[in-house]
C-alpha cells in the first residue's frame, strides 16, 4: 500500500474531493488519486468521466499531474460489473469515452505521471500507458486479462502499449493471458523507473516537481510534436523537429533561461 511521500508535506493542500477521485495539489504538482480501493481502483463510466473532467480543469498554476492508486493497487481494470450489453453503436460511444479521456491525459496541457503498485491490469495498464512517465514499484504487476474474459482492449492500448513494449509482447499477454513484473516492465519499456515497495509516491512526485518546472513551450513539444515526429518518415520529422526548435526557443521564457545559463545562474547537467 503506497505511503503519503514526503514531499506531500510542501504545504499541499485539498483541491476537490471527488466520490471516486481523491485530489490535492502539492505546490504546482496536481496529485489525481484514484479512490475505489475495495474495487481495486477498477475503472466505472463515472470513474472514466471524473478523470477527464479533473484533467480538462486544471487550475493555472499546475504545471504537472501525479496519477496513482488508493489502496493496495493502482487500478486492476475495468469494472467488468458494468459490462453490460450493448448495441454496437453504444460500445462504440463507450470506448471513445475512454479514448477522450486518456487523450486529455496524453496531449494535454502539462506532463503526467503515474505512481504504479500492486495490480496495473487491463484498462489500468491502458490509463499508465496514456502518462508520460510511469514509476512502479517492485511488487507491481501488468497483465491484459481481456483475452481471456473474451472481450479486446478498448481504452487505447492497441494504440499506446505496442508503441511502449512491442506488437509481439502485447499479442503474447493477450492470447496467454502472461503477466509481467515490475522487472520485466522495466526492462521491455512499460515503465522508466523501479523502485521499492512503498516508494512510488516519493518517486513520481519528485519526477512530477521537476517535470513542472520545465518550460511550457518545451512541454508542449515533448507531449505534442515527439509522439507524432516518431511517426514521421526521417525527412518530415526533421521538418518538424526544426519548426517545433524554432518556436520553442523564440519564447520569452527560453530566452531567460538561456541567458541565464550563459551567466553561470542555471543548473548544469551532472551525472546521477
Amino acid at each position: 500500500m503506497n505511503a503519503t511521500p514526503p514531499s506531500a508535506t510542501l504545504s499541499p493542500h485539498a483541491h476537490t474531493t471527488a466520490d471516486l477521485l481523491q485530489i490535492s495539489q502539492v505546490e504546482r504538482v496536481l496529485h489525481i488519486r484514484l479512490n475505489r480501493p475495495a474495487k481495486r481502483n477498477a475503472i466505472s463510466d463515472a470513474l472514466i468521466a471524473q478523470i477527464h473532467t479533473a484533467v480538462i480543469n486544471l487550475p493555472a498554476d499546475v504545471g504537472a499531474i501525479l496519477i496513482s492508486g488508493e489502496g493496495d493497487h493502482f487500478c486492476a481494470g475495468l469494472d467488468l460489473s458494468e459490462l453490460v450489453k450493448r448495441d454496437i453503436g453504444g460500445a462504440v460511444l463507450h470506448s471513445r469515452s475512454w479514448h477522450a479521456a486518456f487523450d486529455a491525459l496524453q496531449y494535454g496541457k502539462v506532463p503526467v505521471i503515474a505512481a504504479l503498485h500492486g495490480a496495473v491490469v487491463g484498462g489500468g495498464l491502458e490509463l499508465a500507458a496514456a502518462c508520460h512517465i510511469r514509476v512502479a514499484e517492485a511488487g507491481a504487476y501488468f497483465g491484459l486479462p481481456e483475452g481471456q474474459r473474451g472481450i479486446f482492449v478498448g481504452g487505447g492500448g492497441s494504440v499506446r502499449i505496442p508503441r511502449l513494449m512491442g506488437v509481439s509482447r502485447m499479442t503474447d499477454m493477450m492470447l496467454t493471458g502472461r503477466v509481467y513484473n515490475a522487472d520485466e516492465a522495466e526492462r521491455y519499456g512499460l515503465v522508466q523507473y523501479l523502485v521499492g515497495e512503498g516508494e512510488a509516491l516519493e518517486k513520481g512526485m519528485a519526477l512530477a516537481q521537476r517535470a513542472a518546472k520545465t518550460a511550457p513551450m518545451t512541454a508542449f513539444a515533448v507531449m505534442h510534436a515527439l509522439p507524432r515526429i516518431a511517426e514521421q518518415s526521417p525527412s518530415e520529422g526533421l521538418f518538424t523537429e526544426s519548426l517545433m526548435s524554432s518556436i520553442a526557443a523564440s519564447t520569452p521564457e527560453a530566452q531567460a533561461r538561456l541567458e541565464a545559463f550563459l551567466q553561470g545562474r542555471a543548473e548544469k547537467v551532472v551525472k546521477a
